[in-house]
């Protein structure tokens, strides 16, 4: 068996020779760190990978837009597998709104009173909702009708995306570069109810079964395919299930503060996947699931790996 190595801090250091320090260590949470460190550095360094980069949460209120831009932006994530809301706090912010700082020991009924919705300790204006219908409906507008029937999600997130006038938008990167944004359970954001609202007054019929054919494509076309999986719920699964159709994943990263022992997906841990045909049996020591924050753990590994794959 290969000994416990005692990790040892200095002032100065980086944060990969911080993530090396708890790959040495090699157990608990820093171990699963640095491996994670070591597979994410693969995956981005690999170009037979494909990587499927999985989102749950509110991750981009939470201040981590940049990094997700980043990514795509420098071609180290093939597609993204995304619940509605990061997609629609991303035009938000586009719009030039802004996500606020706030606390948790607030008066709700004061909050609501006052114009302000709460994400845990995230503000956000109430009117952002009603400026928000207002530019995806122009966008709309702009579309020839062809164009708004029988769309998939992701083709419509990418004539969105072409729209917005934000070169830090995760949309518009992924639209400008080819990266398919899927989201399928899009309709369960802010954005659900004002697109039912729209189909009532102009034509327009979206088809989430179509993302099936680019997402299956993708998904049958990877020489090896990797995920990087954010939280939980349907982005999860979605990436997970759409896998079985090559057998499984060949490597994957988790990081979850959900519960194992409810059996939940979230909370799942890879290996459990394997049972599901989700992971391959031979991909499980490519595999590294972390119970914590995503906004603390994910940014140190991708710091991490990008300083190990540019050294």
């Amino acid at each position: 068996m290969k000994r416990v190595e005692q990790m040892r801090l200095r002032a100065g250091m980086s944060v990969g020779e911080l993530a090396e320090e708890m790959r040495r260590a090699g157990v608990i949470g820093a171990g699963r760190v640095g491996r994670a460190v070591e597979i994410v550095a693969e995956m981005f360094s690999d170009p037979d990978y494909t990587v499927f980069l999985s989102l749950s949460g509110p991750l981009v209120p939470s201040g981590m837009r940049l990094i997700f831009t980043d990514l795509i932006r420098d071609g180290y994530v093939d597609a993204v597998v995304t619940n509605g809301a990061n997609v629609v706090h991303d035009i938000v912010e586009a719009m030039g709104k802004t996500h606020m700082v706030g606390r948790t020991d607030v008066d709700d009924v004061e909050l609501h009173e006052r114009g302000i919705n709460r994400a845990y300790d995230i503000f956000i204006e109430d009117d952002t909702w009603q400026a928000l219908e207002s530019f995806i409906g122009g966008i709309l507008d702009g579309l020839p009708e062809e164009v708004r029937v029988d769309v998939p999600i992701h083709g419509l997130l990418r004539e969105i995306g072409l729209r917005i006038e934000d070169e830090d938008s995760i949309l518009f990167n992924a639209a400008k570069r080819g990266v398919p944004i899927f989201s399928p359970g899009f309709l369960d954001s802010m954005l659900g109810i004002p697109l039912w609202m729209y189909s009532k007054r102009a034509r327009l019929v979206i088809n989430p079964l179509r993302d099936f054919d680019l997402l299956g494509e993708m998904v049958y076309d990877a020489k090896k395919s990797g995920a990087i999986i954010l939280g939980g719920g349907t982005p999860k699964h979605h990436t997970q299930y759409m896998n079985t159709l090559r057998e499984g994943l060949d490597a994957a990263v988790q990081i979850s503060s959900a519960r194992v022992d409810d059996g939940s997906l979230s909370g799942a841990p890879l290996r459990e996947s394997v049972s599901w045909g989700k992971l391959k049996a031979e991909g499980l020591e490519k595999t590294s699931t972390i119970f914590g924050d995503v906004t603390i753990v994910f940014p140190m590994i991708v710091a991490a790996a990008l300083e190990k794959i540019k050294s």
